[in-house]
């Protein structure tokens, strides 16, 4: 699918996208729930969120701290309060830190929270791209807080380019598992 550059798109894409991540989460033997996540032995996997993610919590929880960053941002933004996409202290070079800190945080949710706490977060990261315009969402210069993006470009990032993401981690999680 290629990269929604329309609100309908974007909606389109996000739900399809959890949808099919929902399906693979679904799919997924009780083994390989509980199995942790091993990558090391796959030399193209070198990307620092192969060795981070240690089993599906650890995934679903970083999706929803992605939709976090999202809504909190938008929301302090549209209420008159100038605050940057990514929290103090952290900038693009070190956002790998930041998901360091997601996993940490997280070390005492359990899946069934985690489950719920992503479809939660899901449904408001649809509602807020629901309450704005295609224009708002995908033409540049409209917010000069979203810098030389467009706002549109952190929703599909944080939702079906993520959800995208973790069902390709899943996928290589899922054949380890009947590799063993």
């Amino acid at each position: 699918m290629p990269r929604p550059t329309t609100k309908s798109d974007l909606i389109s894409a996000a739900t399809e996208n959890y949808e099919k991540l929902q399906l693979l989460i679904g799919k997924l033997t009780e083994d390989e729930q509980n199995t942790p996540f091993d990558f090391s032995r796959d030399e193209k996997k070198k990307e620092a969120h192969w060795k981070r993610d240690k089993n599906l919590r650890d995934v679903l929880i970083h999706l929803y701290e992605w939709h976090q960053l999202v809504l909190e941002w938008v929301d302090s933004n549209t209420g008159g309060v100038e605050k940057p996409f990514l929290p103090e202290p952290y900038n693009w070079k070190t956002y790998g830190e930041m998901n360091i800190a997601f996993w940490e945080k997280h070390q005492n949710t359990s899946l069934k929270e985690a489950m719920m706490m992503l479809e939660q977060s899901h449904h408001k990261i649809l509602k807020l791209a629901e309450s704005f315009t295609n224009e708002q969402l995908f033409c540049k210069g409209v917010y000069q807080w979203t810098g030389g993006s467009t706002l549109g470009a952190y929703f599909v990032s944080s939702a079906p380019s993520h959800y995208d993401w973790a069902i390709k981690k899943l996928k290589a999680h899922q054949k380890n598992c009947q590799n063993r």
